[in-house]
């Protein structure tokens, strides 16, 4: 039978990560192409031990439905967190319980989006999130970066000549695929663009807890007065990716929508891994496994940039991360990115093309990406050394 597909669904392509993670599996592949955590910064015994308590002393509450909002004991001790560590809950905001950050994006878009609309974007920017907006049949506007962030004139314009824009989206912190934070005086002019035009930010913050470097910075839901903020946080990089527990905080009345659009979904977020959440930030010592974790990334960042420093060609350049899980390395405008990518595979090393991260793939790219939390020190040592050892040009 052929199949007559969705318009929504029949544009969309595989993530090139999840293809590129395929190969990654493969015995001796140095996985510079992954995302995940590093293995060593799981609390598994952590886990071993809330997850037995959990089902010793609340095995009903566990194993039945849940509520869509989310397991209220887990909101309660997010919405203190947001408010004391982070100055981000206002009055008018709310909090729900969702599966992982991308859903709260993708919800976000649910309710907000329509077909012909057009949502403003770094380029480049999360491939995740771009498929998400991209599966509403929506005008995806990339808007470049600078080394402080988004490029606040660019945006501006883009403001001023863009038709329905209906949402801006942003990795302030540490953005994946470039590892670049965006500065607070760029916050502050984003947040002042978006009042001045009327116009939902989606600040997906995955990454926020890992800055191992420079200056703590506020996040732009702290600045919204006026309910334009919808924040996207996750547990994926300081407990368990697996788990897949996020959340969004946003004005009362999105977060009603998101619950409604989450009840289509998926009706609630798995309850134990939510119980599990709660009960690591209350009853474990967390914030030392957060110094732990900026420790571990400290360091493979470090062991990452002093081996291209010391193997890479001059050429190329990179981005120097203050914090979370990627760099972003760009060849000379004269070599060939896509075949550097096919020749680094050829010798065992898997790096994300950077053309996987645009808002336009027909554009064109000349940098790729790397992660530094998932392959071993040794890895990182070795890998990055056979990376340098590549001619730029076949």
């Amino acid at each position: 039978m052929q199949y007559t597909f969705s318009n929504r669904i029949s544009s969309l392509k595989p993530s090139a990560i999840r293809e590129i993670l395929k190969a990654t599996s493969q015995p001796g592949v140095i996985p510079f192409a992954a995302g995940n955590p590093a293995p060593e910064s799981l609390p598994i015994d952590a886990i071993r031990h809330f997850l037995g308590e959990i089902l010793e002393e609340h095995p009903i509450e566990a194993l039945q439905y849940g509520i869509s909002e989310g397991y209220t004991p887990l909101r309660n001790v997010l919405l203190k967190r947001m408010n004391e560590s982070f100055s981000s809950v206002h009055d008018f905001d709310d909090l729900i319980i969702v599966s992982g950050a991308q859903q709260a994006v993708e919800l976000t878009c649910k309710v907000f989006l329509n077909e012909g609309d057009t949502v403003i974007c770094e380029n480049p920017s999360f491939i995740g999130s771009l498929n998400a907006i991209r599966s509403y049949n929506v005008n995806l506007c990339g808007i470049e970066l600078e080394y402080d962030g988004i490029d606040i004139a660019k945006l501006e314009r883009a403001l001023l000549e863009e038709t329905n824009i209906k949402a801006i989206y942003l990795i302030p912190n540490f953005q994946n695929p470039t590892g670049i934070t965006m500065s607070l005086k760029k916050r502050k002019a984003v947040y002042e663009l978006a009042k001045k035009y009327s116009i939902i930010i989606i600040e997906d913050n995955p990454y926020g807890d890992l800055r191992f470097s420079g200056e703590e910075l506020p996040t732009i839901k702290s600045m919204d007065t006026e309910g334009l903020v919808v924040y996207c946080g996750s547990f994926s990089k300081i407990l368990s990716a697996g788990i897949r527990v996020g959340y969004a905080l946003a004005p009362a009345q999105i977060i009603q929508k998101l619950v409604v659009a989450k009840q289509v979904s998926d009706v609630h977020t798995n309850l134990i891994s939510q119980m599990l959440a709660e009960r690591f930030l209350t009853q474990s010592d967390f914030e030392s496994h957060i110094v732990k974790i900026k420790e571990i990334y400290r360091h493979k960042s470090s062991l990452m940039m002093n081996g291209i420093e010391q193997h890479f060609d001059k050429r190329i350049a990179f981005t120097r991360p203050e914090g979370g899980l990627f760099l972003w390395c760009t060849l000379p405008q004269d070599v060939d990115m896509l075949d550097y990518v096919k020749r680094a595979a050829a010798k065992g090393v898997a790096v994300v093309p950077g053309v996987a991260f645009l808002t336009n793939p027909l554009v064109g790219c000349n940098s790729f990406r790397l992660n530094y939390s998932t392959p071993t020190d040794e890895q990182i040592i070795n890998g990055i050394e056979i990376l340098g050892g590549i001619p730029l040009n076949n």
